[in-house]
């Protein structure tokens, strides 16, 4: 009966996820071209994807009393530089279900309007199954990104949503280590195009709210 009940309210988190998705993009599609830049549309959409990624973490429990790194399976945003000859920004969603600490396209989160992967490598290459919006650089001109949580070192930076809705900069590699990088403070990602247009995106420690600034 629990697990029943269970199905039911992901099913209705779905369905709610996708007609708010759905009515932004529309919003967004009939604005006059001249009153959204093209790195804003990217940040718009970036937008979009985090209070996706931040629902499914919720629905998705990646809890497993027999993994002691089970955590390292949370759903993540990370940001991410293009191959050096080809130079860049791009991002992926994904859960890191192989646990080899690299994302691929069967890990990734979906678009849900286009069903497209949320993921490139870092060829940054455009393709059919991927969705253009993760190409910062390619296709929205954005040229650098900082992030005031940055936690990693071998990345611009990532977040990662726990499905009590917790925040989280970065994941341990340690064993039963599920609680560090705890977002203690609002995390400020700050977007500049190489037109030198600036945007920004805040989230929030406590209750993980998604604001564009």
């Amino acid at each position: 009966m629990c697990e029943k009940s269970n199905n039911k309210k992901s099913y209705f988190l779905f369905e709610i996820i996708f007609v708010i998705l759905l009515i932004s993009y529309f919003s967004y599609s009939l604005l006059p071209k001249n009153t959204q830049p093209e790195f804003k549309v990217a940040i718009d959409r970036l937008v979009l994807y985090l209070n996706q990624t931040k629902l499914q973490a919720f629905i998705d429990d990646k809890y497993d009393l027999s993994n002691p790194k089970w955590f390292r399976k949370r759903w993540t945003l990370k940001f991410f530089n293009c191959s050096e000859n080809v130079g860049g920004i791009y991002y992926s969603i994904y859960s890191d279900t192989n646990m080899t600490g690299h994302p691929n396209a069967d890990e990734s989160l979906k678009d849900p309007l286009s069903k497209k992967y949320i993921y490139s490598s870092n060829s940054c290459e455009e393709n059919n199954s991927n969705s253009e919006y993760v190409l910062l650089t390619k296709k929205f001109g954005i040229k650098n990104i900082s992030m005031t949580c940055n936690s990693t070192t071998s990345s611009i930076g990532q977040l990662s949503f726990g499905s009590d809705g917790k925040v989280y900069s970065r994941l341990s590699t340690e064993e039963n280590d599920e609680s560090s990088y705890l977002l203690n403070e609002d995390c400020i990602i700050n977007f500049i195009s190489k037109k030198g247009d600036i945007s920004g995106i805040k989230v929030h420690a406590n209750t993980g709210f998604i604001e564009k600034l």
